[in-house]
């Protein structure tokens, strides 16, 4: 089993920045990517940006350039950091760890981009 907790969201105004975390722990040998996900309201989720084992990124298209995901083995804690944020980046954002055939996920932070 696999666990992860996120935190770091908040309310924030179109042009700033957050940077969520997401701590991984418990049974940690085989994971070989985690990522970044987010469901508006009304919405189905969708992907954000992937990270690898082997430290490979990738992006959305509408958040390059704006997000960087990143990790901390040490730490066993993956990052985004989001700068520039849009209105439409509003949403529950949810932490997720590949692991053999099973996808495991966080309870999710939320996001919201508002003046």
């Amino acid at each position: 089993q696999v666990q992860l907790v996120e935190s770091g969201g908040g309310l924030v105004q179109p042009g700033g920045s957050l940077r969520l975390s997401c701590a991984a722990s418990g049974s940690l040998f085989n994971i070989y990517a985690m990522g970044w996900y987010r469901q508006a309201s009304g919405k189905q989720r969708e992907w954000v940006a992937t990270i690898t084992s082997g430290g490979g990124t990738t992006y959305k298209d509408s958040v390059k350039g704006r997000f960087t995901i990143s990790r901390d083995n040490a730490k066993n804690t993956v990052y985004l950091q989001m700068n520039s944020l849009k209105p439409e980046d509003t949403a529950v954002y949810y932490c997720n760890a590949k692991k053999l055939a099973t996808n495991y996920w966080g309870q999710g932070t939320q996001v919201t981009v508002s003046s």
